[in-house]
């Protein structure tokens, strides 16, 4: 069952625009961060989104999607234009993008305790909005889990070994981290992604969960690794993919009493089949996500049916 404490995601919202061949282009609301707390009001949580939306007709657009899932929206009150990106899909329905974005989030009030905070993708590496992220999480840490996927966008990471530095600063403040093995090896070209998730492990969390497309997804631990074959699915496109499976893992560790207060000893005692069952959950709920157009993850009944389909 869905905790009754809130979650709360930090990070940009982007608004999508898809390219198709012979089609006009489409707006599609988008964004890791966003996409994450979308998914997991899909799935019943209490979702709080700090944020940046500009007064334009891109960011009515967004906030009224995320309203619409049951998103709890924040924002600083700036005036900056909506970030977006132009999204061109190829003939496998993986997506490429090219980015306008301005994060410089400032400073917001938290009226109520977050049970976890999560965040990634451009916000928490974009300067100078992404010192205001980790200050949050530096402050949420003594009563709250922190998760983080880096989301990496190479042509807004600006020199790799300085990216490196950010991104791992954020790795060393969370209790579970998530990437794709893309990420790792942009990240660190030449080494495995799985070497790479047992150095991130050194750096504190309890897990780091790794996704590989088509050939599932991994969980580095202290006591070894877990894979998970992805289940078989017509992908229309991955838009979403990686928050879909962010979102679902989240909800799985929810309802295994794995985050909030007091959760993070018990993260680090992880046993095996609780791993294979977040694991689970995040591949099935991104399956639904790949298997219908844009970023559109499940709710909690289509998540309790892939499973069972799987």
């Amino acid at each position: 069952m869905p905790d009754h404490h809130d979650l709360l995601v930090v990070g940009e919202c982007v608004a999508d625009i898809v390219h198709l061949p012979g089609e006009a282009p489409r707006v599609h609301p988008g964004g890791s961060p966003a996409n994450v707390a979308y998914g997991l009001a899909r799935l019943g949580h209490r979702a709080v989104l700090l944020t940046q939306l500009g007064p334009d007709g891109n960011g009515r657009l967004i906030r009224e999607h995320l309203v619409s899932g049951g998103v709890e929206v924040r924002t600083d009150g700036s005036t900056t234009a909506t970030p977006s990106a132009a999204v061109t899909l190829d003939g496998a329905g993986r997506a490429t993008y090219a980015f306008d974005i301005t994060w410089d989030l400032a400073p917001v009030p938290v009226d109520r305790a977050p049970a976890h905070v999560h965040t990634g993708s451009i916000g928490a590496v974009a300067e100078p909005g992404s010192a205001t992220v980790l200050d949050l999480l530096r402050a949420a840490r003594p009563t709250a889990t922190v998760s983080y996927d880096p989301n990496v966008r190479p042509a807004l990471m600006g020199e790799r070994a300085a990216a490196v530095r950010r991104v791992e600063e954020c790795v060393g403040l969370s209790d579970l981290v998530k990437a794709s093995d893309e990420d790792l090896e942009w990240l660190h070209p030449g080494e495995a992604p799985e070497q790479v998730a047992e150095h991130w492990l050194g750096l504190g969390p309890a897990a780091v969960l790794v996704t590989r497309g088509g050939d599932g997804a991994l969980a580095v631990l202290p006591g070894g690794r877990i894979a998970v074959a992805a289940p078989e699915v017509e992908v229309v496109d991955t838009v979403g993919a990686g928050d879909a499976f962010m979102s679902g893992a989240l909800h799985a560790l929810a309802a295994h009493g794995l985050i909030g207060e007091g959760a993070r000893e018990r993260l680090r005692a992880l046993d095996r089949d609780t791993v294979a069952d977040v694991l689970r959950h995040a591949a099935a709920s991104a399956a639904v996500t790949v298997s219908r157009a844009g970023a559109s993850p499940p709710g909690a009944h289509e998540l309790r049916a892939a499973l069972a389909h799987n």
